[in-house]
């Protein structure tokens, strides 16, 4: 690569007359950045694509790194006359954050566990108290001033022993998702000098309070492929491996269960489940498998008193069923319905109590939540007056106790926290996010849902949320999000961020497509492998019946996804740019062949399920059909703002800056393209809670631009 001539990527070309006199009266004209055509042929199923740009792939490449900084420069300087307004919209969106907050405490054994923040401060600190809220605060772990020194980073992980005595996480410094495990001795304040590489980050504590379970991923793919077993104070080099994922297309993980009673081993694929499982009081038996995997046979495990409750699809349970069986008998055959399978009510999770099983369950794409006694004196639901919310059970480690706790939020509500009496049936907010700034009024906003029809007569849902007052006239415009793939619901959220949006005039607007949850596990089914055009052409009918009924119009529609999101925005565009002024593209899934063929890209094997593999010739004809970088032509595509991290383990940077070297040599007219490449990041963007808002500040102003709306 070194011998490519530099003038042939040469960007940021300034066009100027000859004339000194003309150059001083008229602007500039500057030129995008121009890669690098080196053909590349990729062949399979005696078909050939040529790759110009596949040479971008190596980020060790000095001229990659010359292209994708050349990127960046163009985009600062086309963006330059809006740096002014990112700073005020920055500062507007940080001005509605408490900065020196804190959570709502969370009770574990005889503790009292927060996390605060301080005022300018971007990390969190992780604290604790002894017994009551009122004893004095002992900080855990105070990520401030770890990150110390670092341009990213990512603590996660955290995980007591169960003698409250030792704390583990994981530290990525470079967003690479790949976690060294340390332990800090909490009695002494003093870091042990365990350091495990290459980890998820999270640990597991048995009982003995000395004995750690944690996950390893393979070097290349970075693929969670193995278990160990680490004693405290003993080499690394010791650590005995207790189980190895060896089908390439699964992961595996570990976890303790609530009851605190068992270890067990989790191998996942998209479609398939299995698990093992040992005594927590026994950390050197051999774990003993819970159902042997079959294609197709989904199940998690949950433990109460002298059972497992089973959470499977098991004999064609779609939308899945609660069974239980023994701790002795475990496989499929001993297990009996508590819940049964309904066609219309998809059960996403449970939490158990001791008096009381919690369902987390969704009916029509909305959360809902059942409360069942062990005894079955009682079986209701919490109840919900709107269409446009989210609440889900979380932050329940404590077994004994009546007390659920939940958390809801709407589109037009700050997310709350609440403590639920599932005796009494008394409910109490613990906390409701505060929206400084002094102008926040809920009742100033409204929200809804409507139902767009498919081509195919499917009915797709949006909920959507604006100032009062907004004539429908197609005047405004609007900001369309969905995501569509991994059966990942995105259920309609407050976000104080979103206001900048809304207090402008827009509408914001979530599809939910098909490929997620939303409307059942039917719903995702529809949206994957050989039926995943119908995420795509349920965003494009729900686009069309938002212009249709003028709540915007093709003039100031606009469209925002990212990562497998990023490929639902790449191929609209492809079928229908004509609908969209401007689209945001983030760490956009565009080279979806290529990728799938490369089986030493990390997550590769794992997705097979969900888009097929295209080393068969069915999925490749598929799979090519809609591949947005496969799929670009010459024709006038929209405004596009298109982002990326030159470390992100998941969409690696190499698929959006092909995609946009692409789109730059076949696009036809003026509309804006523009890179942004985040160096020191990865599929998460920033790391900090404010560096963040900056990204944030980066999109809206994108949109503002382009609607004229300068301040």
């Amino acid at each position: 690569m070194k011998n490519i001539v530099a003038a042939c990527i040469a960007s940021l070309i300034f066009v100027a007359s000859c004339n000194m006199k003309e150059t001083a009266e008229k602007p500039m004209i500057l030129t995008s950045p121009k890669a690098q055509k080196i053909a590349k042929n990729l062949e399979i199923h005696n078909d050939s694509r040529i790759d110009n740009y596949y040479w971008l792939n190596d980020r060790n490449d000095e001229e990659v790194i010359d292209y994708l900084e050349r990127e960046n420069d163009y985009y600062s300087k086309m963006t330059a006359h809006t740096k002014d307004f990112q700073d005020d919209l920055f500062e507007e969106m940080k001005g509605r954050i408490k900065e020196d907050d804190e959570s709502v405490p969370y009770k574990l054994r005889g503790y009292f566990y927060i996390t605060r923040y301080e005022k300018g401060k971007d990390y969190p600190i992780y604290t604790r108290k002894k017994g009551s809220l009122d004893a004095a605060e002992e900080i855990l772990l105070n990520v401030n001033d770890m990150a110390e020194g670092h341009s990213y980073y990512n603590l996660n992980g955290l995980n007591i022993s169960e003698d409250n005595r030792l704390i583990s996480f994981g530290v990525d410094t470079l967003s690479r998702r790949k976690y060294t495990i340390h332990v800090k001795d909490l009695e002494t304040g003093e870091m042990l000098d365990e350091k495990i590489p290459l980890t998820t980050g999270s640990a597991v504590w048995a009982n003995d309070n000395k004995t750690m379970f944690y996950t390893r991923k393979d070097e290349q793919t970075l693929r969670s492929n193995q278990i160990f077993k680490h004693t405290l104070g003993t080499n690394q080099s010791e650590d005995k491996l207790v189980y190895t994922e060896e089908d390439e297309t699964f992961g595996t993980y570990i976890y303790k269960t609530k009851s605190k009673k068992y270890l067990i081993i989790g191998s996942y694929s998209t479609l398939t489940s299995e698990f093992r499982f040992i005594k927590a009081n026994e950390p050197n038996e051999e774990f003993k498998i819970f159902q042997p995997r079959e294609r197709g046979l989904e199940y998690s495990v949950y433990h109460y008193d002298d059972s497992f409750y089973v959470l499977t699809n098991l004999e064609n349970a779609t939308n899945f069923r609660l069974m239980k069986t023994s701790e002795i008998n475990t496989t499929k055959e001993h297990w009996v319905d508590m819940l049964p399978h309904r066609e219309n009510v998809l059960i996403e999770d449970i939490d158990i109590f001791k008096d009381y099983l919690v369902v987390s369950e969704r009916s029509n794409g909305l959360n809902e939540i059942r409360i069942i006694r062990w005894d079955e004196k009682e079986d209701y639901y919490l109840p919900f007056d709107t269409e446009t919310y989210t609440a889900g059970a979380g932050g329940n480690p404590e077994f004994d106790t009546e007390i659920l706790r939940y958390g809801y939020n709407s589109l037009t509500t700050p997310s709350s926290t609440l403590d639920f009496n599932m005796e009494t049936r008394e409910k109490k907010v613990i906390k409701e996010t505060e929206v400084l700034g002094g102008k926040f009024d809920k009742t100033n906003y409204e929200s809804k849902r409507v139902w767009a029809t498919s081509a195919d007569g499917v009915k797709i849902p949006i909920s959507m949320v604006y100032r009062k007052g907004l004539n429908m006239d197609g005047t405004n415009p609007l900001l369309l999000y969905a995501y569509g793939s991994y059966g990942v619901t995105i259920d309609p959220y407050f976000s104080s961020v979103r206001l900048s949006l809304l207090d402008r005039g827009f509408i914001y607007a979530i599809a939910h497509v098909r490929g997620s949850e939303y409307l059942g596990r039917q719903w995702y089914e529809d949206g994957k492998l050989l039926k995943k055009k119908n995420t795509f052409t349920d965003f494009i009918d729900a686009s069309k019946f938002l212009i249709s009924e003028e709540y915007t119009s093709k003039d100031h529609l606009y469209a925002s996804g990212g990562s497998a999101g990023g490929l639902l925005m790449a191929a609209i565009i492809n079928m229908a740019p004509e609908l969209y002024n401007g689209v945001i593209a983030s760490v956009p899934f565009v080279d979806v062949v290529t990728t799938m063929l490369d089986d030493s890209i990390p997550l590769t094997t794992s997705e097979y399920d969900e888009w097929g593999n295209p080393k068969d010739l069915e999925y490749y004809k598929y799979i090519k059909s809609y591949s947005p970088y496969d799929n670009v032509t010459s024709k006038k595509y929209p405004n596009m703002l298109v982002t990326t991290g030159l470390h992100d383990s998941q969409v690696q940077y190499w698929e959006p800056a092909k995609w946009v070297a692409k789109l730059r040599e076949l696009k036809k007219g003026d509309n804006k393209l523009l890179l942004q490449i985040n160096m020191d990041a990865g599929h998460g963007g920033a790391s900090g809670r404010f560096e963040a808002l900056k990204e944030v500040a980066m999109d809206y102003s994108f949109l503002f631009d382009l609607e004229g709306i300068k301040e």
